[in-house]
């Protein structure tokens, strides 16, 4: 065990004992002032009931406020959001307004920085305790560091946990037990309010395959309509809520299946969608919070002779230059990350541009990855980085006139470290390859688009119709400067995905001549950075759309959504 990580259990040690005997006594009470008079009565009838869900969702361990980027006016502009200490004056003031709040968080709690990569999520358990949250619903990244170490973290956290759909698996497909309860009542007075959790079924093919070893997902909608039918007509809820992490593609499809019938709102996740008015669906309306804590997700209901009357939901933005830092989250995480502060903030390169990750076709970050892996190993013919969403942006710079990047922000952008891994392919193999991975993004059918965005790559051009039918997108392919040659073998690189065959790279299946190098991509990226920084890795239009903005922001189609 490393000097760092023991001094960080012994603190924590310590600190989660005394969580364990009462949380706000050890750390401090949120409500440091003391609190606002409820206004959520008032204007309410003697007869009805009016209750506050507040939801974050995919905050991926961004502890820190951090740059967001917004898409205003057809232009990108960047604002200071979130951090942990900034939520949680965001989430007290809320709750002070309010008799009846419940607060819940959708997922993708213990992946994405280098804090959480090097305490394996624990560093995340007492903040996410001293935030007072009522309920959790396991997200697909929460399997990162395998299933045991996900019970773990989840079960370190004082409020419950609810998902209808993840089994243990008992062996030769056999399906146990649900690893958490399906669902959850919140009660006030007479009224009941169910909520139902549903989390990516797709996670054993999006993920690295040995993260999920040990659990066996089912869709939604094989129990979606026999635990609404309990919630219902058992358990006599006057309200019953999806809480989901399923991309909102999958959640508008899970909205408009006749199973959803009795649903009112599906809360949802994992696709970092920022929808401001809820989306109405054929049996429920759906919304979904942002990432990163940049932002907080707010339905309020309201109840008349125990009836669901009224319904609202807002999208409150976590402005970190407007909200005060709450002193006892902000003394918390300085001192969980303080044996870590020296590696996470040692600056290892820097940007002359914006880094990003939000648009569908290309991002700087990938480009400045596949750049570094080009330039590392300019003998293979081309390069691919996955379609991955989360990382926030950076565009701030320092005293150098340049953006920094540090070690942190090399694990925010690529949490999990992955050999690099070479293989040859045929052209046929990757034109068929290219068509799979489109349809994953764009395919007409919701409940077949898989979360990510479409894949990144350097040393090859592709034009496409992001809305022709399945197996009918690509239309060129130029590996360098010459078409796509369906006999010829490339040589490509990428990384590694644990539990991957050697023969797959990047979902490319029956790869030849396949190598795992003795460097990985942090090794990579490190390397590129010292030499050739500061860097400027502009979108070069490797992936060129030919029938959608080349600015697109979602793939969520045939509703009245935009991302911003």
């Amino acid at each position: 065990m490393n000097t760092d990580r023991r001094e960080f259990l012994k603190k924590t040690g310590l600190l989660g004992a005394a969580l364990a005997l009462n949380p706000l006594h050890a750390l401090g009470s949120l409500n440091e002032n003391p609190p606002l008079p409820p206004s959520g009565s008032g204007g309410l009838d003697a007869d009805e009931v009016e209750a506050v869900i507040l939801q974050t969702t995919d905050v991926h361990c961004q502890i820190h406020p951090h740059d967001e980027l917004f898409w205003e006016d057809g232009q990108m502009v960047f604002r200071k959001t979130g951090g942990y200490a900034n939520l949680a004056t965001c989430l007290k003031t809320e709750r002070a307004l309010h008799k009846h709040s419940f607060l819940i968080d959708t997922g993708d709690m213990f992946q994405g920085s280098e804090l959480a990569v090097k305490t394996t999520g624990e560093a995340m358990i007492p903040i996410l305790n001293a935030l007072d949250y009522d309920l959790y619903l396991p997200g697909n990244w929460e399997v990162v560091y395998y299933k045991k170490m996900m019970q773990r973290l989840l079960g370190s956290l004082h409020a419950p946990k609810v998902c209808a759909n993840m089994y243990h698996d008992l062996g030769e497909g056999m399906r146990g037990e649900l690893v958490f309860p399906a669902y959850y009542i919140w009660t006030i007075g007479r009224i009941k309010i169910g909520f139902l959790g549903y989390t990516d079924p797709l996670v054993p093919l999006r993920q690295s395959p040995n993260y999920s070893k040990g659990i066996i997902y089912s869709k939604p909608e094989d129990n979606l309509a026999h635990y609404v039918d309990v919630l219902r007509n058992q358990e006599n809820c006057a309200a019953v809520l999806v809480i989901a992490h399923l991309g909102l593609s999958q959640q508008i499809h899970l909205a408009n299946l006749p199973e959803a019938e009795g649903v009112d709102y599906v809360l949802g996740g994992d696709t970092h969608e920022r929808v401001r008015t809820p989306i109405q669906c054929a049996y429920a309306k759906v919304v979904e919070p942002g990432a990163f804590g940049s932002f907080v997700g707010k339905l309020k209901l309201r109840f008349k002779d125990g009836k669901l009357i009224e319904d609202r939901y807002d999208l409150i933005e976590v402005n970190a230059e407007t909200l005060t830092a709450d002193a006892t989250i902000a003394s918390l995480v300085k001192t969980i990350e303080a044996p870590f502060s020296g590696s996470i903030n040692e600056v290892i390169g820097y940007s002359k541009v914006p880094l990003y990750r939000y648009f569908v076709i290309e991002n700087t970050i990938d480009t400045m990855i596949t750049d570094a892996l080009r330039w590392r190993m300019p003998e293979v013919d081309l390069v691919l980085s996955n379609g991955f969403r989360f990382c926030p942006p950076r565009a701030t710079p320092d005293h150098t006139g340049n953006i920094p990047i540090t070690s942190g922000y090399l694990f925010d952008m690529l949490p999990v470290d992955s050999p690099v891994r070479t293989a040859e392919a045929t052209g046929a193999q990757i034109k068929e390859w290219l068509e799979k991975e489109l349809h994953n993004v764009f395919a007409d059918k919701a409940i077949e688009r898989f979360g990510g965005w479409v894949i990144k790559f350097n040393g090859m051009h592709v034009e496409f119709n992001a809305y022709a039918p399945k197996g009918k997108r690509v239309q060129t392919v130029r590996v360098g400067k010459k078409p796509l040659d369906m006999v010829r073998l490339y040589r490509m690189s990428a990384c590694e995905r644990d539990g991957d065959p050697m023969d797959m790279l990047c979902r490319i299946k029956g790869v030849k001549n396949a190598s795992n190098q003795n460097f990985s991509l942090h090794d990579v990226l490190r390397d590129y950075l010292k030499a050739k920084g500061p860097v400027s890795p502009t979108v070069r239009g490797n992936a060129k759309v030919l029938d959608a903005p080349q600015t697109l922001l979602t793939q969520v189609t045939g509703v009245a959504y935009d991302f911003r």
